[in-house]
């Protein structure tokens, strides 16, 4: 078993950046894939960024190439979704996931709200 939280949520303007960290516990961590999930209000969840549990492999949504960035460090527990130049679209719960592939996840955390005002 996993438990994930997240943290690093808030409001900021358009145009500005955030950082969020999921900080993991329970097993191991980094025998995972790690990845950021969002959902905005009355939408679909949707993929966003992830990581493989080496470090080695990212993927990102098209929505988040160029502005936002996904790190881990596994010493830590820890994942990081480096969000820039924001947008008021991007306004959603991020959510952090735990899986063994890039399109499997089996835990998932509380999520954290990101609210970008235009």
């Amino acid at each position: 078993q996993v438990q994930l939280v997240e943290s690093g949520g808030g409001l900021v303007q358009a145009g500005g950046s955030l950082r969020l960290s999921c900080a993991a516990s329970g097993r191991t961590f980094s025998g995972y894939v790690m990845g950021w999930f969002r959902q905005a209000s009355g939408k679909e969840r949707e993929f966003v960024a992830a990581i493989s549990w080496s470090g080695g492999g990212r993927r990102y949504a098209d929505s988040a190439k160029g502005r936002f960035s996904i790190s881990k460090d596994n010493a830590k527990n820890t994942v990081v979704l480096q969000m820039s130049s924001l947008k008021p679209e991007d306004t959603a719960v991020y959510y952090c996931a735990a899986g063994y592939f890039f399109d499997h996840y089996v835990y998932w955390g509380q999520g954290t709200q990101v609210t970008v005002s235009s």
